[in-house]
């Protein structure tokens, strides 16, 4: 057995979708029939975590949030996107209201099964260290005895910097891996765990992704979780000192219809190296 193969089954690799509520998904990735209100229980079992989007848009309450962690296997995971409240704004040092209003929502009803926070910049936000750091001064490593995880998106090429890099290695935060994207991508792992969203999915393949870009993703998701860095993705600072990671993958975007498919390949193969 390979370190690679031992690493990767110390460590958790989480490989899913966004959402779970999609109607090009019924009668294909859903068998035809399924109740609507079993699609989660369903997705489930198929997949090994989920990225919620609806936490982008609004609140939820505690009680959703419960129901989900019932609905759910026990290792199953879900990463929540932050509200746009909190991210889109001029001032990010003035988030704290709605930082504190969103982890006080209701998320904790997660328990085991709340995965990394996603907090999501628009496109048109740009690199400003002071004010950047002050944001993530904001973000709790912990509420109520349990740790919190935060990963932040940022779409815009002035983060391409190694000083941005710094800056979310000091606050153990991760920085999203945009795969095959329109948007600026910064592979450096920068915290205890990695979050990637690949959005390269294609109508033209069954599966989402052709066999060989299936086995790439596959390589770098075992290369985190052993504590590495691909070498063939963006990365603007020294590399990280080598530790095994927790890795988060979600197949988001692209041609949708195909991501739960891809996903359950990138499952497949990362359960046939273990």
């Amino acid at each position: 057995m390979t370190t690679r193969k031992t690493t990767a089954k110390a460590t958790r690799i989480h490989i899913g979708i966004g959402g779970w509520t999609f109607e090009p998904w019924r009668g294909v990735f859903y068998p035809k029939g399924l109740a609507q209100k079993r699609e989660l229980e369903y997705a489930s079992r198929q997949l090994t975590a989920i990225e919620i989007n609806g936490t982008f848009y609004g609140s939820q309450k505690p009680a959703t949030f419960a129901k989900w962690h019932d609905e759910t296997p026990d290792d199953f995971v879900f990463a929540l996107k932050a509200p746009r409240f909190a991210t889109h704004r001029r001032v990010l040092a003035e988030a704290r209201d709605s930082v504190e209003r969103f982890v006080a929502s209701g998320v904790l009803e997660l328990k085991n099964k709340l995965g990394p926070i996603n907090w999501q910049f628009p496109p048109t936000k740009q690199f400003d260290a002071d004010d950047f750091g002050s944001f993530l001064e904001l973000l709790p490593a912990k509420v109520d005895g349990q740790t919190l995880r935060h990963a932040v998106e940022v779409r815009h090429e002035s983060f391409c910097d190694e000083a941005f890099v710094a800056l979310a290695r000091k606050h153990d935060v991760a920085i999203v891996v945009a795969g095959d994207s329109k948007y600026p991508q910064i592979a450096d792992p920068t915290a205890s765990f990695v979050y990637a969203r690949i959005m390269g999915t294609e109508e033209a393949n069954p599966h989402g992704y052709a066999k060989k870009a299936l086995d790439k993703w596959t390589e770098r998701a075992q290369t985190w979780a052993a504590g590495g860095a691909p070498d063939d993705l963006d990365t603007y600072a020294r590399a990280a000192p080598k530790k095994a990671r927790d890795v988060y993958l979600f197949v988001i975007s692209g041609h949708k219809a195909h991501n739960p498919a891809a996903a359950m390949a990138l499952i497949e193969r990362i359960k046939a190296e273990q």
